[in-house]
């Protein structure tokens, strides 16, 4: 018998993949998205293409204003660094970490998780090519795992959340082949931090640069749209070597 299962999706190349080996799994998917009044919200967007051709049993898109707090230059009146050299050793958690977001996020997907009766959770962490961000490390995934089967009334009643990472310890050429063999439609995702105002990327934020470093190495055309610009917006295969590696 099916289970079912909440999916946080962003509508990045990571979370629609998550989504894609959860129901390769034979998972009933529940997809949620947060609209947390990010400045590339036009990955909501691509989250609901996502979800209508994967095919999910319910797609929720959860507003909470984390531009509140702000702290983060994805929320706040902080730029978005653009070919930024200290990116690429990731010496320091770079302003684009958003304060507690993966928490915030699974938080809100186990209260749906409890609600529905579903036990698993999947997420689209990834510890090797990534931006550096604490919140996405082994360690954490299992203190929150820990934590939510300690303070839910499914928890304590004898079920067991269990909080899914199948892309963890995947390079993004990894994820990024694992989703095309599973149909995801990778033309639909979005991962820049700074798109222009029709939605296309920026080409230069290192999240841009980890996805076009992730096409590059595993040898599938990148289907982005780039906008114009007289910077350099696709690197030669040299200068991304070693970009995007952080620490497990």
């Amino acid at each position: 018998m099916s289970r079912a299962a909440v999916v946080l999706l962003s509508g990045g190349i990571d979370s629609a993949t998550a989504l894609a080996i959860a129901k390769s799994r034979g998972f009933l998917c529940y997809a949620l998205s947060m609209d947390y009044n990010q400045k590339h919200r036009h990955e909501l967007s691509a989250a609901k293409k996502i979800a209508a051709a994967l095919e999910v049993e319910d797609h929720r898109v959860i507003k909470i204003d984390l531009s509140t707090f702000g702290g983060s230059a994805l929320t706040d009146a902080i730029p978005v660094p653009k070919f930024h050299p200290a990116l690429r050793m990731f010496q320091s958690i770079p302003v684009t970490y958003v304060p507690a977001r993966n928490t915030v996020l699974l938080s809100i997907a186990l209260a749906w998780a409890e609600t529905l009766g579903a036990m698993d959770i999947f997420i689209g962490v990834n510890a090797v090519d990534y931006s550096g961000y604490p919140d996405c490390r082994p360690e954490f995934i299992r203190a929150f795992q820990k934590t939510a089967n300690l303070g839910t009334k499914a928890g304590v009643t004898g079920k067991s959340f269990r909080i899914h990472t199948p892309l963890i310890r995947l390079t993004k050429a990894e994820i990024i082949r694992r989703g095309t063999e599973l149909g995801v439609p990778f033309k639909w995702t979005h991962s820049c931090y700074d798109p222009d105002p029709k939605g296309r990327a920026c080409g230069a934020c290192d999240s841009c640069r980890i996805r076009k470093k992730g096409f590059v190495e595993a040898g599938i055309p990148d289907p982005t749209h780039y906008f114009s610009s007289k910077r350099e917006t696709h690197p030669k295969t040299s200068d991304l070597r070693g970009f995007g590696k952080g620490v497990s």
